[in-house]
């Protein structure tokens, strides 16, 4: 009996160093493959999206395969297209910018030096260590030593874009088994919320990537029309750049106003004034008219939660995590709605608990 008590306290030591040991390796192993796993999330999204219509297509009778076909065939000459008409202008006009990024750059010193010569306390105290503004700035030297360090694979780029597009294409292609699959996580009284919920996910990524199409094309023409007016360098780069900050909520606005205002600095302070109020305009229109109308109630999700989640998600992953922020907005409102919210009856006065909370102090 004595002899029974060293063998157990042995089995329960090892079990738990193994399971430990266990753990630590699975949790390596998820952080190794998270980059591939917001990747395949990604193409999950984009397969959700481009399902509406190749669904619609296969409602009136078309065989899955033709509809999936004609959809991605579609999307391939499209982007074929812009890609010869636009890129190789864009890619000129980059080369520009970039040739011409000293000039802009002693010109903006220059505006900005004659600007504070009406403020000499604050000259004076930018320039406290002898140091000029140009000098304090690093050079564009040693920016672009720096920026040329960062290397990458370019064949496993490649590679990562080729079986990112074979995911979209295999999903789109055949939904069936990836559904069926995602339905069989969940016990079988709980797969009419899981449907529900991934029905509603994908009503508002079709709505989201609808609103960014057009707002975007809104966007880059009024872009690329005002800038050629006002004689700013690299209109189409910028208009370019306009289209795609819709994908990055809030946020966009800052990264699609701040370059080109620069450049127009290098003009004269009057152009860069006259941009920054174009864009500000711009942001209110957009913001205020054009996108809350395309997408109505597909993606009701208020600024505070796309703003937290566009800081975690860019925190964790990069770029790719920014520009999946408001899919995952998406994803999160379904679910929690679904799941949770739905468990509890109405409240007839929360309008009044909320006001209650704003007012009564």
């Amino acid at each position: 009996m004595t002899n029974q008590y060293p063998k157990d306290l042995y089995k329960i030591i090892t079990s738990v160093i193994l399971y430990t040991f266990g753990l630590v390796v699975l949790l390596w192993f998820l952080y190794q493959i998270m980059s591939i796993f917001i990747l395949f999330i990604f193409a999950i999204v984009l397969g959700l999206i481009i399902n509406q219509p190749v669904s619609k297509l296969e409602k009136k009778g078309m065989k899955r395969w033709l509809a999936s076909l004609i959809v991605l065939g579609i999307i391939f000459i499209v982007s074929t297209l812009l890609g010869f008409l636009v890129v190789p202008h864009i890619s000129e006009q980059i080369d520009t910018l970039v040739g011409d990024l000293p000039g802009y750059f002693n010109s903006i010193s220059a505006h900005v030096t004659h600007m504070l010569r009406k403020y000499p306390e604050l000259n004076k105290e930018l320039q406290g260590d002898g140091l000029s503004i140009s000098e304090a700035v690093p050079s564009l030297g040693k920016t672009v030593i720096g920026l040329s360090s960062i290397s990458f694979s370019v064949l496993g780029g490649i590679f990562m874009f080729i079986v990112f597009l074979s995911m979209i294409i295999f999903f789109v292609g055949n939904p069936r088994p990836i559904i069926n699959m995602y339905l069989s996580v969940f016990e079988p009284e709980k797969r009419g919320k899981a449907e529900r919920a991934l029905q509603h996910t994908s009503i508002m990524l079709g709505g989201w990537m609808k609103s960014n199409l057009i707002g975007g094309i809104v966007q880059a023409i009024l872009v690329y029309i005002f800038l050629t007016i006002m004689n700013v360098p690299g209109a189409l780069v910028w208009a370019a750049l306009a289209f795609f900050s819709e994908l990055i909520p809030k946020i966009g606005f800052y990264i699609m106003a701040i370059p080109p205002t620069l450049v127009a600095l290098s003009i004269s302070p009057a152009t860069a004034f006259w941009c920054l109020v174009f864009f500000l305009l711009l942001n209110e229109l957009i913001s205020d008219f054009v996108m809350p109308k395309l997408r109505s109630s597909t993606m009701n999700i208020h600024p505070v939660s796309l703003l937290f989640l566009l800081l975690a998600m860019t925190t964790a992953f990069g770029l790719m995590g920014a520009l999946l922020a408001a899919p995952m907005a998406a994803i999160i409102k379904a679910y929690y709605e679904e799941f949770y919210l739905r468990r509890f009856p109405d409240d007839p006065d929360m309008d009044q608990r909320i006001d209650n909370i704003l007012y009564k102090q």
